[in-house]
């Protein structure tokens, strides 16, 4: 018995690292149990009082198999409903050694950029092929998904001429209808008119600011919208054109056709379908709006060496910094599909891309011609791999097709049909066919023209101009070549297969394997998200039980898991906020109350959602300041739509007068937004719910194992209380008409095959594994902060002493008494194998640490005994033993170059560069360049990849 229970619950030691090592670390924090250290911790008010119901934990091999048994409930079709997302061939080469790799799912965010060259080449990669293919100088390094991508644009040139005062944007009929009801959603609360109609018969005059334009179209027809592109221009207006890269590599280019913006989904370039995602998006731009595009990118630099070096370019626009200035919310974006779709390119080059694309317009052709033999119409006389056909019986052809298993695209009694790069000559057959049976005949053929000639490309759409000139796209064409590079790129990034990453309120915990294995299986990663309800029984059921799950942990009633990243959670859950008031007849509650220690996406998202921002003060022990707080709502009584919180706070504290400040809101009219970013210190012990607040989002990424892909995918859904649940977002694969709150993403459930990994976790874990997890994330942290305090500051406790899951280290003193900042620390810590945690985040000058449950102790010890190791280096430098501007931290990090040159000329030791501590010999991780020069970067702005002539050093 003591066996079998020993393996229904192998997962929750697996996960929870510091299992067994209890004892040892509660006498260091100077606590008897952790039960004590909780009830220090955690204020009693809020604590719940009955276990989470959620099911019992399964063991791994239970886990897969329950899981193999559900996408069995899927059924797979071959899907032509097109419409934005096709199935596509993910090379072997980059499934295994990506997607499956946590080498590359399981980096931050490239924000250390010296530990980060490896991602950040494959994202320059990403924007250089966008760019090369839109015909347009800037990209970006990716966004969620087309139809947010489509409203970034829409804003982008909203905010740009704000100066004029323009209101209009018009959108052509022919868009997807997905990007519209995104659009409106998006539109609404900042006061843009969206207007559809035809672009033929669109009387543009000078009250529009833009226009959104799909190419191909909706329907598959490639217009030609060259003088419509110049009217707009000619009003002093912007063009935005949705577009699709394969298409690309056979049509003029957006930048060509005189277009502003292109943007669109990169997903068909090797990227699951997962039932809607996740898919990297792309937007690229003229070099007008270089400061004002949404979202990372990534620019070409040097290092202290003068090397060739990339990083973050223009880091003041992200988000986090302008707050309620900001003109996105954008936090995350989608780095990993962005490098399977860099990748893709890579391997199949500008010839490989072209022969797909050829070969998908020439079935398409083959198809249409068949079909019109048979005496059907096709209504659009161009396209690329969509055709409609008008006329048709529709209930019969839905009737032979699915008994084909086959889906096909149905809208206002036409059907659609896009030929994607899976599709074979005997599906066509079998299309032809049921098209033949549906006029009573059992014969169809198809012939394909012997020329290849592709007649439904209309001239002046045949792409002439070269791209993908670089050596990277015409150099791993062999999977020998393609394999070594991507190992290349990962043997220069700093992942959880290294160390631990600290990361304070980003939560980058085990990613467990068992958990990731399902999304490669074929009946979870080929569902397209349009398909019949009555085939995705499978994630039906994973999406109800992960619902209720997350209600459950919450606290709340109803959950929404469209929102595809955690700031697209804040954004809906506070239009689920407004469009409440608003259906109460409260219109002009409009004013959101956010202390200033608040995450900078929160301000953001509050002002993108129609609010205008009070911000609240803190006291000096990080607090929220009540008083300031009450007065304020008292002040704006009348106007109040609620308040944005953390909780625990940014400063990793639980506030007891939490419940007070929800109180206050709720007495004034107000609702109670909880930023869920902290989740991973409240599950199981409190809840959202139960603390007073009204609706939170949840950061799957974070809390919920979700990878964070070195940047994104990431996840946050929307938690909320009964009264809010009809508020909450819709989308038009509902079924629910138009009487429905708008979309805030493409898809109906986000990035949906994702899901399956918190769903795994929970699973897992059970109820008892989750508060396990919990307790000794706040255990980890609090032993960290023990092992350091007698030797670094540590800002902001409890009442008792404590931190929650997290703690922010002051390194401030030391600028004045060695000269030395918290980026030097940072740097200082690639030598010794870490990533830095938090940098300067929520306050300046210092770092915040959270180790998560996942890290054992040695992992700790290891960690704390690096940094204890920095501050004797800084000692050496207070007592003037070591230089103050030439020192092991002002000249971090060390390559290996610098320290095997024969130049060696520092004032230290080669050991003590590269081998400060005995651990490190043991595991050397080497950063691939030294400091970067960001403010070089910034000034020599360089987004794609540069000519080879550039990467050799200068001679003497």
């Amino acid at each position: 018995m003591n066996l079998f229970q020993k393996q229904s619950n192998e997962f929750i030691a697996r996960h929870i690292g510091t299992i067994g090592a209890e004892e040892a670390m509660l006498k260091v924090i100077g606590v008897n149990s952790i039960n004590e250290l909780i009830d220090k911790t955690i204020p009693a008010n809020i604590r719940a009082t009955k276990p989470l119901n959620v099911p019992d934990a399964v063991n791994e091999a239970e886990l897969l198999k329950e899981l193999k048994d559900i996408s069995l409930k899927n059924k797979l079709f071959r899907n032509y409903i097109g419409q934005g997302y096709y199935d596509t061939l993910t090379p072997s080469v980059i499934l295994r050694n990506i997607f499956e790799n946590p080498g590359w799912y399981t980096q931050y965010t490239p924000y250390q950029a010296e530990i980060s060259q490896g991602r950040l080449e494959s994202l320059l990669n990403f924007q250089t092929m966008v760019s090369d293919l839109t015909g347009l100088p800037i990209a970006n390094a990716s966004l969620l998904d087309e139809a947010t991508a489509a409203a970034e644009a829409m804003n982008m040139f909203f905010h740009h001429s704000n100066k004029n005062h323009k209101t209009k944007f018009f959108v052509d009929n022919n868009v997807f209808p997905q990007t519209k009801d995104v659009l409106l959603t998006r539109a609404n609360p900042v006061g843009i008119e969206v207007v559809f109609g035809n672009y033929a018969e669109a009387a543009i005059d000078d009250s529009y600011f833009g226009a959104l334009i799909q190419y191909p179209d909706s329907t598959g027809s490639i217009e030609d919208f060259r003088s419509f592109i110049e009217t707009v221009h000619n009003n002093s207006g912007f063009v935005a054109m949705a577009t699709d890269l394969l298409a690309l590599a056979l049509l003029t280019s957006p930048g060509e056709l005189g277009a502003d913006v292109a943007f669109g989904s990169a997903q068909r370039f090797g990227v699951p379908l997962g039932y809607g995602g996740p898919h990297a998006a792309f937007l690229s731009t003229k070099d007008d709006f270089k400061r004002t595009i949404p979202g990372r990118i990534i620019g070409v630099s040097v290092d202290a060496q003068g090397n060739r070096a990339l990083r973050m370019a223009l880091q003041t626009r992200e988000q986090h910094i302008k707050r309620e200035k900001a003109t996105s919310n954008i936090c995350t974006a989608q780095a990993l599909l962005a490098n399977m779709a860099a990748m893709y390119a890579v391997y199949h080059g500008p010839d490989g891309l072209k022969d797909i694309a050829s070969r998908v317009a020439v079935l398409s052709q083959a198809l249409a011609s068949s079909l019109k033999e048979q005496g059907y119409t096709v209504a659009n006389e161009t396209f690329f791999d969509t055709i409609t056909v008008s006329g048709a019986d529709v209930e019969k052809i839905k009737e032979l097709s699915e008994a084909k298993k086959i889906n096909f695209r149905y809208t206002n009694g036409s059907i659609g049909i896009s030929i994607d790069e899976t599709t074979t000559p005997e599906d066509l057959l079998d299309i032809a066919i049921v098209f033949a049976e549906a006029k009573g005949h059992n014969v169809a053929g198809i012939n394909f023209d012997e020329d290849g000639q592709l007649a439904n490309i209309p001239t002046f759409a045949v792409r002439t101009s070269e791209y993908l000139t670089h050596p990277v796209f015409n150099t791993h064409n062999s999977e020998s070549q393609m394999m070594r590079y991507i190992k290349l790129l990962e043997n220069k990034d700093l992942s959880l297969n290294t160390s631990m990453i600290s990361l304070g309120s980003c939560t980058m915990k085990l990613n467990a394997a068992t958990e990731m294995i399902p999304l490669s299986w074929a009946h979870w990663s080929k569902l397209h998200p349009f398909a019949p309800k009555g085939q995705v029984g499978g994630y039906a059921q994973i999406i109800k039980e992960l619902s209720e799950y997350l209600s459950e942990i919450t606290g709340f009633d109803a959950c929404s898991l469209q929102p595809n990243s955690g700031a697209q959670g804040e954004y809906a859950g506070l239009l689920t906020i407004r469009n409440y008031h608003i259906a109460n007849g409260n219109h002009d509650r409009n004013v959101i109350l956010i202390p200033i220690s608040a995450h900078g996406t929160n301000p953001a998202s509050a002002v993108m959602g129609g609010m205008k921002v009070v911000v609240v003060k803190a006291l000096e022990n990080g607090y929220i300041d009540v008083a300031d707080f009450k007065a304020k709502a008292e002040q704006y009584s009348a106007n109040l739509a609620g308040t944005m919180i953390t909780y625990p706070s940014t400063y990793g504290i639980f506030e007891e007068s939490v419940k007070e400040i929800c109180d206050i809101v709720h007495q004034h009219g107000g609702q109670v937004y909880m930023d869920g970013a902290n989740m991973n210190a409240q599950v199981g012990f409190t809840s959202p719910g139960l603390i007073g607040a009204d609706v939170c989002h949840l950061n799957l990424h974070k809390t919920f194992a979700i990878p964070h892909g070195g940047g994104g995918p990431g996840m946050g859904p929307i938690c909320v209380k009964a009264h809010l649940a009809p508020y909450l977002p819709k989308h038009i694969s509902d079924e629910t008409g138009d009487d429905h709150n708008g979309a805030v993403s493409a898809a109906a459930y986000g990035s949906a095959s994702i899901l399956l990994i918190s769903y795994a976790y929970i699973r897992m874990l059970g109820w008892e594994g989750l508060q396990k997890a919990t307790a000794h994330a706040i255990l980890n942290a609090n032993y960290m902060k023990a092992l350091l305090e007698k030797d670094f500051d540590i800002l902001y406790t409890g009442h008792e002493g404590t931190c929650a899951h997290e703690f922010i280290v002051d390194l401030r003193p030391f600028k004045s008494t060695a000269g030395i900042e918290a980026e030097d620390i940072a740097k200082r810590l690639m030598d010794y194998g870490f990533h830095a945690p938090t940098m300067s985040f929520p306050v300046p000058g210092t770092i915040m640490i959270e180790p998560t449950e996942s890290e054992d102790k040695g992992e700790l010890d290891r960690f704390c005994d690096a940094l204890l190791s920095i501050r004797s280096e800084i000692a050496a430098i207070e007592s003037g033993e070591a230089d103050k501007a030439n020192n092991p931290l002002k000249n971090a990090p060390h390559t290996q170059f610098a320290v095997i040159s024969s130049d060696w000329n520092m004032p230290y030791t080669r050991e003590q560069a590269a081998f400060p501590l005995e651990y490190v010999k043991q595991n050397k991780f080497w950063p691939s360049v030294a400091r970067i020069n960001n403010t070089f970067g910034d000034r020599n702005l360089i987004c794609t990849c540069e000519p080879v002539s550039s990467y050799a050093t200068e001679e003497a």
